[in-house]
């Protein structure tokens, strides 16, 4: 049962954010009692925070793996658009809508009411994408993929920022083209500019 409340707990809050969220709601999806929902969870808080921190636990774990791997740089720029088009299409199935799909930049929106754990945890995933992706790209040049020359700050930096970017990305787009185009568009440049190889 608590797996099921997660999973509509999550599609409620990208819907309608932390403030909208009812136990009402949740309880009417799973056709149980809201006394139900408040016996695993107690209250609204302590249902969100837990949410919101295995949702960014999972999301690490998958896009470190993804970042610390043998995989080339671009590889690893597609791992990560790969991960967002799974989330994407987990709440945009056809491909072809632009629902929020961004548990990560929506709980952001509303940092001031979520509890602490779930701030901590948000917090801590942005220094740690950061981290990750310096690393990645240091590797990079480390393995000549990339020149020494190359801005390793910068292409972190955009890298990052589409990252932190892509659920609205998507939804100003209307699907997920413009985000992908978006991705293949800095490896591009980043190749062309400062890549041993090219593509």
């Amino acid at each position: 049962m608590k797996d099921e409340i997660k999973h509509v707990t999550i599609a409620l809050l990208l819907r309608h954010g932390y403030q909208g969220l009812r136990f009402r709601d949740i309880a009417e999806q799973l056709g149980v009692t809201r006394a139900n929902i408040h016996h695993h969870y107690g209250n609204k808080l302590n249902l969100c925070e837990e949410v919101i921190v295995e949702y960014v636990d999972r999301t690490l774990e998958a896009w470190t793996a993804n970042w610390t791997g043998d995989s080339t740089l671009f590889e690893k720029v597609e791992g990560m658009m790969e991960s967002n088009r799974k989330r994407y299409l987990q709440f945009n199935p056809t491909g072809r809508t632009a629902h929020p799909w961004s548990l990560i930049g929506r709980m952001r929106l509303e940092s001031n009411v979520i509890g602490p754990r779930a701030r901590e945890a948000l917090a801590n995933f942005a220094s740690e994408l950061n981290r990750l992706v310096i690393a990645g790209v240091e590797q990079a040049v480390a393995n000549g993929e990339l020149s020494a020359d190359a801005p390793r700050a910068d292409i972190a930096l955009q890298l990052v920022a589409i990252a932190d970017s892509a659920g609205w990305i998507t939804q100003d787009g209307g699907d997920f083209s413009r985000l992908e185009q978006l991705y293949r568009s800095v490896i591009r440049i980043v190749d062309n500019a400062y890549g041993r190889h090219g593509r």
